[in-house]
């Protein structure tokens, strides 16, 4: 499993849910369920890392966040 920020959300319009990954341009991917929606999302973060490294493109590495409880 890969450790980049994914958003996810319904899109009203197309009725499915989409899968953002912000920190890899123009990666996406969508579902019908949100399961469905995080597997290609992860599916498309492996082909969006292939293709960079094939390239020799940047390959940002995960931010991640840190979270502050009160």
């Amino acid at each position: 499993m890969f450790k980049y920020e994914i958003i996810l959300y319904w899109d009203q319009n197309d009725q499915i849910y989409v899968a953002e990954i912000p920190e890899l341009p123009g990666c996406m991917a969508h579902g019908s369920t949100q399961e469905l929606a995080l597997k290609n999302a992860q599916e498309a973060i492996s082909l969006w890392l292939d293709v960079a490294k094939e390239n020799g493109d940047d390959i940002p590495q995960p931010k991640g966040r840190k979270l502050m409880y009160a």
